[in-house]
């Protein structure tokens, strides 16, 4: 089973979308691809028959042109408020619980073989499997918490690229602060670089490139351009969650952008050295 793992900076890199793009880019090429991401925090859901799991993988699993499962997203935390939230696991209601109870009785045990085992299940039918992380691997007092982003990658053996929303600011400083928080073991899973949404004259920022390989060993695989994507929003941290009916017309609508951005993602990015990575 060939796989490739997406993991960012920060939250709202960029990780999502290029799971998206890379789902479609390489399910264009011929590989039975499927996307999968361990833990997702949203109240964005989709509902297939008798389960719920995050929308965003149901839109990857769309760019891929696989079946929406509950193995794509295992466990789905909907958000309510005072470090609550509700657990639901393989698309199926748990129970309400509390972020210290989460952390510290249930990720670790039931959590992570639960992962492994939608892991394994995925294996079987598919021959190349996109992951995606979490926030950012480099939050030093959750990562002996963190079954979405270096456990899984180790698990699975997949390469690892680092994207980076460089319309923030700070994205040289981020990537390398990233690198030097995580274990040596660790740090030889992340292969590369992507800089997403970019504006502006590119020539100005590619000096930068030397001297982040000069430190980090390891290369830039493209820059995204800032470009606005008509997709529904990943998840509702910061306001109410609001359907989608997952219709004929709405899912036409979403492959439409999907087709969009695949492209654009593809012209941005050495997408055959990214093969190779898996390859």
């Amino acid at each position: 089973m060939k796989s490739l793992m997406v993991q960012g900076t920060s939250s709202g890199a960029g990780k999502t979308t290029l799971v998206v793009a890379l789902c479609r880019i390489f399910s264009d090429a011929g590989y039975n691809v499927v996307p999968f991401k361990s833990q997702n925090m949203s109240n964005y859901v989709y509902r297939g028959n008798g389960f719920e799991i995050s929308r965003a993988q149901a839109i990857q699993a769309t760019a891929a042109r696989c079946k929406i499962t509950p193995d794509l997203n295992p466990i789905l935390l909907k958000p309510r408020g005072n470090y609550y939230s509700l657990v639901y696991l393989r698309g199926k209601r748990f129970r309400k619980m509390h972020a210290t109870e989460f952390y510290n009785k249930f990720v670790n045990t039931k959590g992570i073989n639960l992962v492994k085992g939608s892991l394994k299940t995925l294996t079987k039918d598919h021959d190349l499997i996109i992951l995606e992380g979490a926030g950012s691997p480099a939050e030093i007092n959750l990562q002996k918490f963190d079954i979405a982003n270096m456990k899984i990658a180790e698990h699975t053996k997949s390469p690892v690229l680092l994207i980076t929303d460089i319309d923030r600011g700070g994205s040289f400083a981020s990537i390398v602060g990233t690198l030097v928080l995580l274990d040596k073991k660790y740090q030889k899973l992340v292969k590369g670089f992507v800089i997403n949404k970019f504006r502006g004259d590119l020539n100005i920022l590619k000096p930068g490139f030397s001297k982040l390989t000069q430190i980090t060993k390891k290369p830039v695989f493209g820059v995204i351009p800032m470009t606005k994507l008509d997709l529904p929003e990943e998840d509702s941290l910061s306001g109410k969650a609001k359907g989608l009916s997952w219709n004929k017309k709405n899912v036409d609508k979403i492959d439409r952008e999907i087709d969009k951005l695949s492209k654009l993602v593809k012209k941005s990015l050495n997408i055959k050295a990214i093969e190779r990575l898996f390859n």
